[in-house]
């Protein structure tokens, strides 16, 4: 039996609750909602949620806190929805670790597709690859990331948090390494070529990945910028 995808909706506005756990349980989806953070965390630790979608405006604490929060134990993926327009509210909630940023008022339609790209993203690669095929570990400069387990650790074993379009985004690179990538060619390579989001998201999440890479990640030399040109994985990789 097909198990449907568990979705958690967080917003304190009981319309939009009501009409989205409609909308997407027509569409084969099981859904729990909740009204601010502490319910939020609340059913996460209670459920099995493959993905959240969340408010930035909330009673008491708001989304981008609660998705920072989330973020420093969870990579689980996150949908941010925001009445605000403003291209620096977009870059906050993907710098924080959101995989896509949905401006309200939005059609349904949209989020249904986003909810699916997003799923597909985070998905793919652990369940409709055979292990044998996904090339389970690459390891480059003393890193290792298992593609299986979506994990990336450091030379001594650490685990690095990497939000779901952080980890696309470092696969991509792992698996096209010493090659200039455009910025198309991420976000194809990441999202697939239905993706959504706006070409500024790759240089966000490639902020962020040398933040957790680099040595000093103001002189990057793991994701190197070629001018004209796109980004460069320098290392070499091995497949384990």
């Amino acid at each position: 039996m097909t198990v449907m995808p568990h979705l958690l909706i967080v917003d304190d506005d009981r319309d939009i609750l009501s009409l989205l756990t409609r909308f997407l349980g027509k569409h084969s989806y099981t859904v729990s909602v909740a009204e601010d953070g502490p319910a939020m965390f609340s059913c996460l630790g209670s459920e099995t949620i493959d993905l959240v979608i969340l408010d930035v405006m909330l009673r008491n604490e708001d989304g981008f806190s609660l998705c920072r929060r989330l973020r420093t134990s969870s990579n689980i993926p996150v949908i941010m929805l925001s009445a605000m327009a403003e291209h620096t509210d977009r870059v906050v909630g993907l710098e924080i670790g959101a995989d896509d940023y949905l401006t309200k008022p939005f059609d349904q339609r949209e989020l249904l597709a986003r909810v699916k790209a997003v799923l597909r993203r985070t998905a793919d690669r652990t369940d409709s690859i055979p292990v044998s095929e996904a090339r389970p570990i690459l390891s480059f400069g003393g890193w290792r990331l298992d593609v299986a387990r979506r994990e990336l650790r450091s030379e001594d074993n650490a685990l690095v948090l990497l939000s779901g379009g952080e980890f696309e985004l470092l696969l991509a690179f792992a698996e096209h390494p010493q090659r200039v990538l455009t910025r198309d060619q991420l976000l194809d390579l990441a999202r697939g070529r239905n993706h959504t989001a706006y070409d500024r998201s790759i240089d966000v999440q490639i902020s962020r990945l040398r933040q957790k890479l680099e040595e000093d990640p103001k002189n990057p030399i793991v994701i190197r910028t070629v001018r004209n040109g796109g980004y460069l994985f320098s290392p070499e990789v091995k497949r384990l």
